[in-house]
């Protein structure tokens, strides 16, 4: 009898980049593929930060270098990709939030979102889907989304603009490099636990609106996020492209 075998989850002889590395989601992303076996690369615009991130994961026995970059300078960013590419993998996770009114937006905090949150991960997406297509390499390129990609929120009108975009974007980016075997999805959590949704977190009314909404009755830890990364790296998601996998706790079950 013909027995299947479930496809590896370990990515040793991967390179992966990482951006937003030093810390919450990012650096969550940074050290499980460290530990599946990748060589990360971790991005971030704080070069301290970024170093202590790196030598943390080189004391645990996973492979790392560090990249001070701000991947809103889309020349920058291109020329670093370029030179020190390809890479077999991408963790999107640099991302901001000016959470407000929509009454109440400012263009300033409009611009500042949307530079971050879907034009650098578009030139980003698309600079290294660019060297692995140049390379004759297979890829697996994943942006960090949010629930609110595809539900709406209150003051987050700009906030689901740029996450709604980048789930379009991610699909049709999905559909363009799936002849390269290029596979580009987006992961979708709930609020996380990490300095960026503490800021949410430390309001109680919103606190208590959030945990009326996840199902599990819980706020999301980075390490939930941390095993359908690996996921989507590997091969164990071989014949998954051009979807999101949401960590949302239920939250868009209803």
């Amino acid at each position: 009898m013909f027995l299947p075998k479930t496809p590896s989850f370990r990515l040793e002889g991967r390179r992966a980049l990482v951006t937003g590395a030093s810390s919450g989601i990012g650096l969550g992303a940074a050290v499980a593929l460290a530990e599946a076996g990748a060589a990360v690369t971790l991005v971030a615009r704080k070069r301290p930060e970024l170093d202590a991130t790196r030598d943390a994961i080189r004391a645990a026995g996973g492979e790392a270098d560090a990249l001070a970059l701000d991947i809103t300078d889309i020349s920058a960013t291109a020329a670093a990709i370029a030179s020190q590419g390809p890479f077999d993998i991408l963790v999107n996770s640099a991302g901001l939030a000016r959470h407000s009114p929509a009454l109440q937006t400012h263009e300033t905090d409009y611009d500042a979102v949307m530079q971050v949150n879907l034009k650098a991960a578009y030139f980003l997406t698309r600079e290294v889907a660019r060297g692995l297509i140049a390379a004759g390499k297979s890829g697996s390129l994943i942006n960090v989304s949010s629930q609110m990609g595809h539900v709406g929120g209150p003051d987050r009108a700009v906030y689901c603009a740029s996450k709604h975009a980048l789930e379009g974007m991610t699909k049709a980016m999905a559909l363009e490099f799936a002849p390269h075997n290029i596979r580009v999805n987006t992961l979708c959590p709930t609020f996380i636990r990490t300095p960026l949704g503490e800021q949410t977190l430390a309001i109680p009314e919103r606190k208590a609106w959030i945990l009326s909404k996840i199902k599990l009755g819980r706020v999301g830890e980075i390490a939930d996020v941390m095993g359908p990364i690996v996921f989507l790296a590997s091969e164990a998601s071989a014949m998954v492209t051009g979807t999101s996998l949401l960590v949302d706790g239920g939250w868009t079950a209803d």
